[in-house]
């Protein structure tokens, strides 16, 4: 993973430039060095390069002269040099789209030359040369994507990307403040608001779609899990990427329904390709090159999109993987049959409706989300009469921003749930975890929310030059946060000897906007999953502290742009060790939402915990010992065996299974927003 290939031959030598990194035993680039190659690659991306070292291969470095610094012989930069040689790349200065067909297929050809570089030399050579050639927008994907996946970055934190590109996270008006900023040169603090205003009842839930943690969390997932993977390509399989899919969704969509009753607001409603989408939508946002992102009016009828899809196309699809639910089997490319009634299936359906490469049948099933999300952001402008550039929902960064999101992945979570309600219910022997008994359940400390102002750096959002000295610019945001407190849970192992369990905890809340308690069946489907983790049981009572900032469902905040700088370089400089470990992984949701927010009353939810058996449900080893953020996976396998949801994931004919299991916990508690 760290070796260097160090080239012998003299006329190879101009084409390989000594980079001056740090070594480390294995004889390549430190974690420190690579670190700090990254951040400068990235910083100031619409600019020159900064470092020294990075400009000179960005003018020197010649990615064809030696191939055998690449795993496929150079077959990846070859294609791209190409394309580079005959102008047929994406000018910069450019808006730049993953649902743009040609834009992503550039984007890939870089991301294929970085994953197919052998050693850091030529990884680092390759993403200095091709920033200063390609679109901004292309290569950030790219070299996001690969430092994401090759094994070469393991260790690499990525910069916050609403800090590398802030004009996809920020209002335009404070952007227009931060060009005056730094026109003027003078430092400014600016004050970010949600789009809309009061008038808009969507506006008192803008807090949740428009959070840019909850941004970064949506497109690291699809970096990780990206629709465009081919094992064969990336020589690896992404382990129940399909029912990841869904379930990534399936929280996104409960949790903003959570937000919404906080907030006095009914449920998002699903949307209907033959009714009107009655939620407009401005989105005060603007593209670093290309113009304002469209806006939507209210109540407008779903038109086709040229070029992309007509809405009979969308309910022909539609109809075909609700038939392939009601037939219990998806059937393949080559006419085979694939059994979907079984834990198994929600994988195959969350491929077959994103859809990815994974598909069995994408030519028959189409691909209904990606093909929606284009749709949808298209609605502003469906034939292109005014030329617009794409809209909030041809993003992963700026989707969730839009209420129609919820309202899509309302519509493809009830195709879901079609599909698990088709599922036989869990017996009491399938659920029940012998000689195991839960004795109690409770809170330490108050479930608590409240919001806090964040500031960050809008540097990169501006114009610059070398020859100016930066001023600070910044803006501050208000968002959801809540207080730390811990599950004490007490339970007891009845078994003469120790046992695995997994501890599940969720909660759904007890009443709907009507006041109206949830029965159990439809409160369990609206569960958010609180944290997953596994622990040792010995015989006899045992007592278990599970922390909120422990929680296997989120993750910290990466450090700013400013502070990953500065921490690289003076550890660069003194030599000393850059420790970064618990920044690794941005797949989750933030810390802070953790908690619905709740309302000042006191917002009851159904607090629901299980213990299951963790010898019958863990994939790999010690994960009692782990940790390292698996939720989704880690190194390439999914932890659990079981279904996501798991044991709420099908449909429950009568409560009374659950109650009496001695292994099943249920309380309703109250979150406060204060």
């Amino acid at each position: 993973m760290k070796l260097l290939v160090v080239c012998v031959l003299v006329a190879a030598a101009a084409a390989w430039p000594s980079s001056g990194f740090q070594s480390d035993d294995a004889g390549g680039a430190s974690d420190t060095q690579k670190q700090h190659d990254v951040n400068y690659l990235l910083f100031k991306v619409y600019e020159v390069l900064r470092d020294d070292n990075l400009k000179n291969l960005a003018k020197t470095f010649d990615p064809e002269a030696d191939t055998s610094h690449y795993s496929d012989d150079g077959a990846a930069v070859h294609i791209l040099a190409k394309e580079l040689k005959d102008h047929r790349l994406l000018e910069q200065k450019h808006w730049f789209s993953l649902f743009n067909t040609r834009q992503r297929e550039e984007a890939l050809m870089l991301y294929d030359v970085l994953e197919h570089s052998k050693d850091w030399q030529t990884f680092i050579s390759n993403a200095a040369y091709f920033r200063n050639r390609m679109n901004e927008g292309e290569f950030v994907y790219a070299l996001y994507a690969a430092v994401t996946h090759s094994p070469l970055t393991k260790h690499i934190v990525l910069p916050p990307l609403y800090e590398v590109t802030p004009h996809l996270f920020t209002n335009s008006e404070v952007i227009q403040q931060a060009y005056h900023a730094k026109m003027t040169q003078t430092p400014g603090k600016f004050r970010s608001h949600f789009t809309g205003s009061k008038k808009n009842p969507e506006q008192r839930v803008a807090y949740f779609g428009e959070d840019i943690g909850l941004n970064t969390h949506h497109v690291t997932w699809h970096l990780e899990f990206p629709f465009w993977w081919e094992d064969k390509h990336e020589g690896h399989h992404l382990d129940r990427k399909g029912e990841n899919f869904f379930w990534v969704h399936h929280q996104l969509t409960v949790r903003f329904d959570a937000e919404r009753l906080s907030n006095h607001l009914n449920p998002v409603d699903e949307l209907h390709w033959e009714e009107t989408i009655e939620e407009g939508f401005a989105p005060h946002t603007t593209y670093k090159y290309g113009g304002e992102f469209p806006s939507r009016p209210d109540n407008i009828h779903y038109e086709d999109v040229d070029g992309v899809a007509r809405i009979r196309d969308l309910l022909i699809i539609e109809k075909r993987i609700h038939d392939a639910i009601a037939h219990g089997y998806v059937t393949a490319r080559d006419g085979s049959i694939i059994d979907i009634k079984n834990s198994h299936g929600v994988d195959v359906l969350g491929d077959v409706i994103e859809s990815s490469k994974y598909s069995p049948n994408v030519e028959y099933y189409g691909s209904l989300h990606n093909t929606a999300h284009v749709v949808l952001g298209r609605q502003g402008d469906p034939h292109g009469k005014y030329n617009l550039p794409p809209g909030v929902l041809e993003h992963f960064e700026t989707a969730t921003r839009d209420p129609a999101f919820f309202r899509l992945h309302k519509y493809m979570d009830n195709i879901f749930r079609e599909h698990k309600d088709s599922l036989t219910p869990y017996t009491k022997d399938e659920l029940e975890f012998s000689g195991v008994a839960i004795d109690n359940v409770a809170i330490d400390g108050t479930l608590e929310t409240f919001f806090e102002d964040y500031e960050y750096s809008l540097l990169t959002a501006v114009d610059d030059t070398v020859e100016i000295d930066d001023v600070d610019i910044t803006t501050v945001v208000s968002r959801l946060n809540h207080k730390d407190f811990s599950f004490n849970i007490d339970v007891t192992n009845n078994n003469d000897h120790e046992v695995l369990a997994t501890v599940r905890i969720f909660a759904w809340p007890h009443r709907d906007n009507n006041g109206i308690v949830y029965p159990f069946n439809e409160g369990r489907w609206r569960a958010v999953e609180l944290d997953r983790f596994w622990k040792q049981l010995s015989p006899g009572v045992n007592h278990i502290v599970r922390k909120s900032t422990e929680s296997a469902v989120t993750v910290p905040d990466v450090p700013s742009f400013h502070s990953l700088i500065k921490k690289t370089d003076d550890a660069l400089s003194s030599g000393s060790q850059l420790d970064l470990h618990q920044y690794e992984s941005a797949l989750g949701l933030p810390n802070r939402f953790l908690l619905p927010k709740g309302n000042s009353q006191g917002l009851e939810f159904d607090l629901v915990v299980a213990v299951t058996d963790g010898k019958a449900d863990a994939a790999v080893d010690d994960l009692h010992t782990n940790t390292k953020f698996n939720h989704y996976g880690y190194d390439g396998v999914y932890p659990d065996h079981r279904p996501h949801g798991y044991p709420l994931d099908r449909r429950v004919d009568d409560e009374r299974i659950f109650h009496d299991l001695s292994n099943f916990h249920q309380t309703v508690v109250k979150v406060y927003n204060h």
